[in-house]
């Protein structure tokens, strides 16, 4: 049972950083693709960033420049670096594993972390 728990949310004031971290349990972490998803209230989830298990990495606009994704699968972690952070960057993030298994894909998602920037 592939399982994630994630932590490092919290509140910070605008311009500040915060780091996320995802633990994945149960899965064949190191081919997995990664990525992190955000939900603001009122709006639909969207993705953050992404990274596959060879390493290649994708940004939404939004956080280019700002936000660095990474992995260390000898951790099983997954990691969110958030510099400069806006009061729009506030939102439950979450972060989501995708990988193949017998007769198809897998994608399991955390329970969610709160980001609060503060103006």
């Amino acid at each position: 049972q592939v399982q994630l728990v994630e932590s490092g949310g919290g509140l910070v004031m605008t311009g500040g950083s915060l780091r996320l971290s995802c633990l994945a349990f149960g899965s064949a972490f190191s081919i997995a693709t990664m990525s992190w998803y955000r939900q603001a209230p009122g709006k639909q989830r969207e993705l953050v960033a992404r990274v596959t298990g060879g390493g290649s990495t994708n940004y939404a606009a939004s956080v280019k420049g700002r936000f660095t994704i990474s992995r260390d699968n000898a951790k099983n972690t997954v990691y969110l670096q958030m510099n400069s952070l806006k009061p729009e960057d506030t939102a439950v993030y979450y972060c989501n594993l995708d990988q193949l298994v017998v007769g198809g894909r897998q994608s399991i998602w955390g329970q969610g972390t709160q980001v609060t920037v503060s103006s």
